[in-house]
């Protein structure tokens, strides 16, 4: 016997360049149905989340962040940010992808709960359009002494 999936119909705006390039990925990946593709991106986005969640202790990392630097006030607030972080990162770089993006990679190191704070503030920035933190234990757990 089949399960039957109760369906919701819901309604977004997208981007035109965002829709399209989802078009493109979900024709190279196969897909027969945009609403598939969605499914799976949310679902892959909900497990990132419990992952990020799921961490404790001392990790070291890399956030990725990708952002408008004409958007108004942007630059000002991942500098804020970061300058309240500043016991937890340990260097970043600034990188001029575009005439209109640029890309700061920040490398942290220390507890989980503040690099997951760090890394959140910045994904609620306008102007934001991307951050990733990848990570792992740090350092201390594989020095046998």
């Amino acid at each position: 016997m089949r399960k039957v999936l109760k369906m919701m119909r819901i309604s977004m705006s997208l981007p035109k360049k965002l829709l399209a390039d989802f078009d493109e990925v979900l024709k190279d990946r196969g897909y027969q149905s945009r609403s598939k593709g969605i499914r799976d991106a949310l679902k892959d986005y909900i497990v990132r989340y419990q992952w990020m969640n799921e961490m404790e202790g001392n990790r070291i990392g890399v956030i990725t962040v990708i952002y408008d630097h004409y958007y108004t006030g942007v630059m000002e607030s991942l500098a804020e940010i970061q300058h309240d972080y500043r016991d937890e990162i340990n260097t970043s770089m600034h990188i001029h992808m575009t005439s209109k993006y640029c890309m700061e990679v920040i490398v942290v190191n220390g507890d989980v709960n503040s690099i997951r704070e760090l890394t959140e503030k910045m994904m609620r920035l306008k102007g934001v359009d991307h951050v990733k933190l990848t990570s792992t234990a740090n350092g201390e757990s594989f020095d046998p002494d």
